[in-house]
């Protein structure tokens, strides 16, 4: 196992942790504090844990190398579980957002929601803080690896958050303002689960466009080009098509060279190439060079 996927695993078992604990602490203080929004959310911690079990398994699958059944690697599995994970959190606002409409509604057709306990307002704010310091630590390292499926679990900490956000201004507002203001945790769970939904279709059109192998951002091919048209001997460059694989991109194209250039020399330059574009795209690129003469000389 290298060392991104140890860091991948590492961030995604404190997160793992982190819905534990909570998922205990929101569930006693909602049943012992009166409040349904509360062991809801405990609920909400809870299913959390499938996200981190999915992010931990093919991260594990997808730092496998090359073998005989996966020639460019294994690292379509990281996408594979982005979209997974982006997949739970658009069902997580979905969800949310019917929760708080049929709560609404309730409420509008003259009936009430209960008036919890201080206790539940506590628990709340706990989650709030644990949980976007878990968000901000899992994004910073999904950034710092490009990592798009840890990025992705970041934003299943910070939607914990903002539903504990939620149940933190209808259980104050019942408490602080009396029992009818309990419609508050409704209507702003509403907002936030749209926030929710967007942020998943966000992040699920990226991994499905790479699940279907789209190419590369046209600034990135152009990139790509201008690197092989710089190295000496490379008279035109054309032909280019490229791919993302989880981490790492992967690049095939022809180079024109002289056709009385001798073989070594010409795979020198297919080497220098290759070396160019890894310091810039990383190690971890794939690239396929093929060499043509150019027809000028021919």
């Amino acid at each position: 196992m290298n060392n991104r996927t140890a860091e991948i695993q590492r961030i995604t078992l404190w997160g793992a942790v982190g819905n534990v604990a909570l998922t205990i602490i929101k569930f006693v203080c909602g049943i012992v504090g009166g409040s349904a929004a509360m062991v809801a959310d405990a609920v909400h911690s809870a299913s959390d844990l499938i996200s981190d079990i999915i992010v931990i398994v093919f991260a594990r699958i997808a730092a496998q190398g090359q073998d005989k059944g996966h020639d460019y690697g294994h690292g379509k599995f990281e996408t594979l579980a982005t979209a997974i994970v982006s997949i739970l959190l658009l069902a997580v606002g979905i969800e949310m957002t019917l929760s708080a409409y049929t709560q609404v509604r309730s409420v509008l057709d003259g009936g009430s929601l209960p008036a919890p306990e201080s206790i539940a307002l506590w628990a709340a704010v706990i989650s709030i803080a644990a949980k976007e310091v878990l968000y901000q630590w899992t994004a910073r390292v999904g950034r710092r690896l490009s990592s798009q499926v840890v990025i992705a679990n970041a934003w299943h900490h910070r939607t914990d958050a903002f539903s504990s956000v939620g149940s933190l201004i209808g259980i104050g507002g019942a408490i602080m303002l009396g029992g009818g203001w309990t419609i508050l945790d409704p209507l702003v769970g509403g907002v936030i689960s749209l926030i929710i939904i967007v942020v998943a279709i966000r992040m699920l059109i990226p991994a499905l466009a790479e699940l279907t192998e789209a190419s590369l951002p046209e600034e990135t091919e152009r990139r790509i080009v201008s690197i092989a048209r710089e190295v000496e001997g490379v008279r035109d460059v054309h032909d280019l098509k490229t791919r993302q694989s989880g981490p790492y991109c992967i690049a095939d194209f022809h180079i024109v060279v002289d056709p009385a250039m001798p073989t070594r020399q010409a795979h020198d330059i297919t080497v220098s190439i290759e070396e160019r574009l890894r310091s810039t795209f990383g190690d971890e690129m794939q690239i396929n060079i093929h060499i043509e003469p150019s027809e000028d000389a021919l």
